[in-house]
């Protein structure tokens, strides 16, 4: 999958936005943003972390950062030689994970100020 066509990837990225947080952070939000949207399913090919940093015109090193970060949340898996890949059930983990953490963030203090 070449990012550079914006297919799995948001078409109005390119550029990261120093003021959002760590930029490899950034990477792996958007790559869970493809997975939650639907463009990039279970077990298709994720950006390499070259493709990506050509992309956001980022050090590679960087873009795997994100990439890795991903895969030890079991987000994506490894295939040797391959690439990476979406995990099964990679789109159900992380829809439970960010239901959490709204959950955490506004209404659990909703609630208790109520």
């Amino acid at each position: 999958m070449n990012p550079g066509t914006g297919s799995a990837l948001c078409p109005s990225a390119g550029a990261v936005n120093e003021d959002a947080g760590p930029i490899f952070r950034q990477v792996a939000a958007e790559i869970e943003s493809a997975i939650l949207d639907g463009s990039l399913a279970d077990d298709s090919q994720a950006p390499s972390s070259n493709e990506l940093a050509a992309f956001h015109r980022i050090n590679p090193a960087t873009a795997a950062r994100g990439l890795n970060e991903l895969v030890t949340d079991g987000v994506l898996y490894k295939r040797r030689g391959v690439g990476m890949f979406v995990a099964t059930g990679a789109r159900e983990q992380l829809l439970k994970r960010r239901r959490s953490e709204f959950a955490d963030q506004y209404i659990h203090p909703l609630m208790t100020e109520a």
